[in-house]
């Protein structure tokens, strides 16, 4: 059974950089760090056989397994015990040696029980020939390295072991679900505290591993307690909010929707289920349950203060926001058609306040006031239209405005100075002098000396520029004579 959230998109214009770069990290660590260990362990295999450890181990290890099955009553040692008496029968010393050498809590019974199992010369020989097979490989591979031992748990595995696998398709499993889980929650949490929450949830995991593996040599590694704390974190986000999942069951899929805090209590289940009914699979059962409960519970003691959710994670996608835009803007254009003014006037109203980036309402908010251009309201969108041009660099379509609103408007409700002041220096930059010297006019009549001479000013030193001396000498002659 498989049930994942697929409530969100990516949004590429904000690409989810730390998840990414935790995918990057994991795969440069198995690449390049992790890329040597078959050889590694290819030699230990060529050492051990040619020292013929296996003469000595392996009866020991079969009595070892027997007693696990017998006394420990652990069951899902039998299917160890009856492969490796498969492989005595037959003779493959490869495989044998190769269960020996993996099996670390193995290890460990036979460095507690040498002087038990051995005679003196040979737990001396084991000793000296077993030890350097340890130190110079075994010890050297990054599992028993950085991997997370419960039986010798040190505080840094707890980082390191989350960015070790076992092998391509454990690596690519986790990468899989990182990235489908992960975006979401860097998203909602942001960047900085999304990692030391991703890192703090796969520690807690791990502490729950150990605790349910006490005394095993056996390491944990990968990142899926990590990617099962942002499964707890995802659903605890959004709560009781209902949201759509992904479930695959055999042959069967679909997506439903449900609250999300609901599918914690399946995920949990599942998990402690398998770890007591499922048997020796590999898989860290309690190392999944514990992330899950790591990333609930953050969000639910620390969700009002250093794990807060960003306000705007909650906004509509951008699609979705397009979406509600084009069917509200089709209804208004809808009322113009029907020549309801009024009622498209009001819809483009609220639009316009709900997105006010987008320049094309404003435009038709204008159109719509110029129908009545005795009106304040005209004159109003006709100088909230000049400076949106202004403010997009747009000179052209500011000075359209103003030159309409001169015809239409002006008798009715002048313009202020301010007004004619910026289209003349709209123009001016634009060398438009023709619609320089109209603007100037305008001025000349709302504003005070100051502003007046100053551009008066301005325009003998374009036409100068422009080698228009009877231009510049008309506006002398302004200037000296005080406008």
């Amino acid at each position: 059974m498989l049930i994942i959230p697929a409530e969100n998109s990516v949004d590429w214009r904000k690409p989810p950089w730390v998840t990414l770069g935790l995918m990057l990290a994991c795969v440069l660590v198995f690449l390049f760090y992790q890329g040597d260990d078959d050889r590694k362990m290819q030699a230990a295999l060529e050492q051990y056989l040619e020292t013929d450890l296996l003469v000595l181990e392996a009866p020991a290890y079969e009595d070892y397994l027997e007693r696990e099955v017998r006394f420990e009553e652990r069951q899902e040692r039998l299917q160890d015990l009856q492969e490796f008496q498969s492989l005595r029968r037959d003779n493959e010393e490869v495989w044998q040696a190769l269960a020996l050498l993996t099996d670390r809590d193995f290890y460990q019974y036979l460095q507690d029980n040498e002087s038990l199992i051995w005679t003196p010369a040979e737990r001396r020989y084991w000793l000296e020939h077993r030890s350097a097979v340890e130190q110079q490989w075994l010890s050297r591979i990054s599992t028993y390295q950085l991997g997370l031992v419960p039986g010798e748990l040190t505080p840094y595995t707890l980082i390191t072991y989350q960015f070790l696998h076992g092998g391509w398709g454990h690596i690519i499993g986790n990468l899989v679900f990182l990235f489908l889980l992960g975006f979401t929650v860097e998203k909602a949490l942001g960047p900085a505290r999304y990692l030391v929450a991703y890192l703090l949830c796969g520690a807690l995991s791990g502490l729950v591993f150990t605790a349910f593996s006490m005394g095993s040599h056996v390491p944990l590694v990968g990142a899926s307690g990590s990617i099962s704390g942002l499964m707890g974190m995802y659903v605890a986000i959004y709560g009781l909010q209902k949201i759509r999942f992904f479930v695959f069951l055999g042959v069967y899929f679909n997506y439903f929707r449900a609250p999300a805090l609901a599918i914690l209590p399946v995920w949990l289940g599942k998990e402690i289920y398998d770890y007591w009914f499922a048997g020796a699979t590999g898989i860290a059962y309690m190392a999944h349950a514990g992330g899950l409960l790591a990333g609930a519970g953050l969000v639910a003691a620390f969700g009002k203060s250093w794990l807060q959710v960003r306000q705007e994670f909650f906004e509509p996608e951008q699609e979705e926001v397009d979406a509600r835009f084009t069917s509200a803007y089709a209804q208004a254009m809808a009322s113009i058609g029907r020549m309801e003014f009024d009622l498209a006037r009001r819809q483009f109203q609220a639009l316009y306040e709900q997105y006010p980036d987008r320049p094309i309402l404003l435009d038709h908010l204008y159109q719509l006031a110029k129908l009545r251009p005795d009106q304040p309201a005209y004159r109003q969108r006709a100088r909230e239209r000049m400076s949106d041009a202004l403010a997009h660099r747009q000179p052209e379509k500011m000075v359209q405005t103003w030159q309409e609103y001169l015809k239409e408007g002006e008798p009715h409700y002048p313009l202020a100075a301010d007004d004619h002041n910026r289209v003349l220096f709209a123009s001016l930059k634009q060398q438009d002098m023709k619609t320089a010297e109209k603007a100037f006019e305008r001025l000349r009549q709302t504003a005070g000396p100051e502003v007046t001479e100053e551009a008066c000013r301005l325009l003998i030193a374009e036409f100068e520029k422009l080698q228009l001396g009877s231009k510049a000498s008309h506006y002398r002659h302004l200037l000296q004579g005080t406008i």
